[in-house]
C-alpha cells in the first residue's frame, strides 16, 4: 500500500471520525431546537399540559414571552403568568376532549353573604367561559364539632365525601376555593393540569427563609430552614378530583397526628407541606389571585382574581 494510499484512507477515518463527533453533538441539540419551535408554535400547549416525555426530557421555556418571571420551576412544571399560553389553542384541544370543570366554594366569616353573592356573580362572568362547569355550593353543619375541627377541616370532610359520592363521576377537573375571592378576568383552561397550586401574593416576592412554614418539629406540616420552593395560597387548589381527595388524606392524617401530640396548626400550613412532598404539576401566578391592597408590581400584567384578606 503506497503512503498516498495510506493518507487517503486515515483522512477518510479521520472525516468519519469527525462527523461522528459533530452528529453526537447537533443531534440532542437540533432535537431540542425542533421541540421548542413546536412548543412555541403551539403556544406551550404541550408543555403547559405536562405531557409526560416532552417535560421530563425537552421542556418547554416560556421565557422568551416574559423574561421579567420564572415560567418553569425546578420540576419543570409551568408557572402560568399572562403572555406564556394562547387560550384559544388550548380551548380548541379541551373542547375535542368535551371536559367538565368544576368549582367548589368554601363559604365562611362575617362577610359571607357579601362576599358569596360577589363570587357567584364574578364566577359566571368569567370562569370557564365556554365550558360546562358547575358550580358546587353544598351547606354543611359545622355543629357538635369536636374543638380540634375547625372550618377548614370540616370543609375538606364534607368535601371528600361529596367529590366520592359525586364530584369524581361529573367533572375532569375541579377547583377548590375559599369565598373570599372576586373574578376580575377570565380564569380559562390553561390553569388545568394534575395538581395546581396558587402562588400567594404576599410572599412571592420574598426569599423563602421568610415563608411562613410550619417549624415545629414535631407537627405534621413541618418543613424545616432551608427546604421548601413556594409558599403556596390556601384560597385555591386544584386539579383532577383524584388529587383533590388525596391531598384531603394526607390533610386529615396530618391533623389527626398532630392533635395527638397537642399540636394545631393551619391549613395552609398542611397545604404547603402537602405541595412540598407532591409537587404540583402547574402554578399560578400572583396574578391569578392578588390582593388588591398591595401595590401592584410590573410583573402583574393582569389580575385575574382579586383576593379580599378582611373576610378570613
Amino acid at each position: 500500500m503506497s503512503c498516498l494510499q495510506l493518507n487517503c484512507i486515515l483522512l477518510f477515518l479521520f472525516v468519519c471520525f469527525v462527523f461522528c463527533l459533530l452528529l453526537l453533538i447537533l443531534l440532542p441539540l437540533l432535537l431540542f431546537l425542533f421541540i421548542n419551535i413546536t412548543c412555541y408554535h403551539l403556544e406551550d400547549n404541550i408543555c403547559c399540559h405536562n405531557k409526560w416525555f416532552f417535560l421530563n426530557f425537552f421542556p418547554c421555556s416560556s421565557n422568551r414571552k416574559r423574561p421579567d418571571v420564572k415560567t418553569t420551576t425546578d420540576w419543570f412544571a409551568p408557572i402560568i403568568w399572562e403572555g406564556t399560553y394562547n387560550r384559544q389553542v388550548l380551548e380548541k384541544y379541551y373542547k375535542k376532549l368535551n371536559i367538565t370543570i368544576g368549582l367548589a366554594v368554601f363559604a365562611t366569616g362575617k362577610f359571607v353573604d357579601q362576599d358569596l353573592q360577589q363570587f357567584l356573580q364574578s364566577a359566571n362572568k368569567h370562569f370557564m367561559i365556554g365550558f360546562r362547569s358547575p358550580l358546587s355550593i353544598k351547606l354543611c353543619a359545622a355543629l357538635k364539632q369536636p374543638v380540634w375541627k375547625d372550618f377548614n377541616y370540616i370543609y375538606m370532610e364534607n368535601l371528600d365525601v361529596y367529590i366520592t359520592e359525586h364530584i369524581q363521576h361529573e367533572v375532569n377537573f375541579l377547583f377548590s376555593m375559599t369565598v373570599n375571592q372576586v373574578f376580575k378576568n377570565d380564569f380559562g383552561v390553561e390553569t388545568l393540569g394534575k395538581s395546581v397550586a396558587q402562588l400567594h401574593a404576599w410572599w412571592y416576592f420574598r426569599h423563602a427563609e421568610n415563608f411562613p412554614y410550619e417549624r415545629r418539629p414535631k407537627s405534621a406540616a413541618f418543613i424545616p430552614f432551608g427546604e421548601g420552593d413556594f409558599y403556596y395560597h390556601s384560597a385555591i387548589f386544584g386539579g383532577t378530583p383524584h388529587e383533590v381527595v388525596a391531598f384531603i388524606k394526607e390533610y386529615q392524617k396530618g391533623v389527626t397526628s398532630d392533635n395527638r401530640n397537642g399540636l394545631k396548626s393551619i391549613y395552609e400550613h398542611y397545604l404547603n407541606k402537602y405541595l412540598f412532598i407532591n409537587k404540583p404539576t402547574k402554578l399560578l401566578s400572583p396574578e391569578h389571585n392578588w390582593d388588591p391592597n398591595f401595590r401592584t408590581p410590573p410583573q402583574i400584567k393582569h389580575v385575574k382574581i382579586a383576593w379580599h384578606s378582611k373576610s378570613i
